[in-house]
């Protein structure tokens, strides 16, 4: 084997050989830089109004897209192949179970709601969906390939992706705690098998059940950022001084309307 096939080998597969000697030549990285510039548009887009967070939304993406898929890495190494698939599906089929689990629990304590109030059940189904695979693209792909080669050790690098995959859920605090706990299972499933469908769809499985099942006042309709502080419950509840207001306007109404009503009469 070459020197340029094994350079090759060691990009596709992180945590071998591609690591720099020393911390200086970490932070100096691509790696580093990469990471340091999209988390930081990443938190600028949840935090930051329109137009700013739009925009710095579009950006973060474009980014992730392009220096992920232009790294020179093998798609196998990304996860983007069907390989591992049929291997993972226990994974679905665990989510799936847990799914089912809330929904009946969520059904007998009456609290199931609609995912997206004024939309069609489908398209909230697969919009969501596609966005628990670009989660998971996100996540495994951009972060955890490059914090590979950045840090010591798997562990490590596992344990850090985690942590800004629940920092970036500030700060809905059910949030953070779920992601925390299901951004170090999936790195360490995605290492093993090498498949993003199967994390994806176990993703997406978990994230609607949560969003239907748990009421919107708890995790605020599923909010992270700024987002999370201007949620507003849809159905608010009717205090009694504002039962006493409706009550004297609709006497007020009818009154009106006999007292027009009888004028009307007593015209020649």
């Amino acid at each position: 084997m070459n020197v340029a096939n094994h350079r090759r080998l060691a990009i596709t597969w992180p945590g071998e050989s591609n690591t720099p000697a020393n911390w200086i030549d970490k932070v100096r990285s691509r790696d580093f830089l990469e990471l340091a510039v999209v988390f930081t548009l990443i938190m600028v887009a949840l935090w930051t109004p329109n137009p700013v967070r739009s925009v710095a939304g579009c950006v973060a993406l474009v980014l992730i897209v392009l220096t992920s898929l232009c790294s020179g890495q093998h798609t196998a190494a990304l996860g983007i192949r069907l390989a591992g698939l049929r291997q993972s599906l226990w994974v679905v089929c665990v989510a799936l179970a847990g799914a089912a689990i809330a929904v009946v629990i969520g059904w007998r304590m009456h609290t199931l709601h609609p995912l997206l109030r004024g939309l069609p059940a489908w398209w909230g189904f697969w919009a969501y969906m596609f966005w628990a695979l670009l989660q998971q693209f996100i996540l495994q792909d951009f972060f955890l390939l490059r914090l590979l080669r950045l840090l010591p050790s798997k562990k490590t690098a596992i344990a850090t992706a985690a942590l800004l995959f629940a920092v970036v859920h500030i700060p809905n605090p059910l949030l953070i705690v779920l992601t925390l706990l299901w951004g170090a299972t999936a790195c360490v499933l995605f290492l093993r098998y090498r498949n993003l469908y199967t994390l994806g769809l176990a993703h997406g499985l978990l994230g609607l059940c949560l969003a239907i099942a748990v009421p919107n006042p708890i995790h605020h309709q599923m909010r992270v950022g700024v987002g999370y502080f201007r949620w507003n419950a849809q159905e608010k509840p009717v205090h009694r001084s504002q039962i006493n207001q409706i009550v004297s306007t609709e006497a007020w109404v009818m009154a009106e309307a006999n007292s027009r009503r009888r004028s009307l009469h007593a015209r020649p």
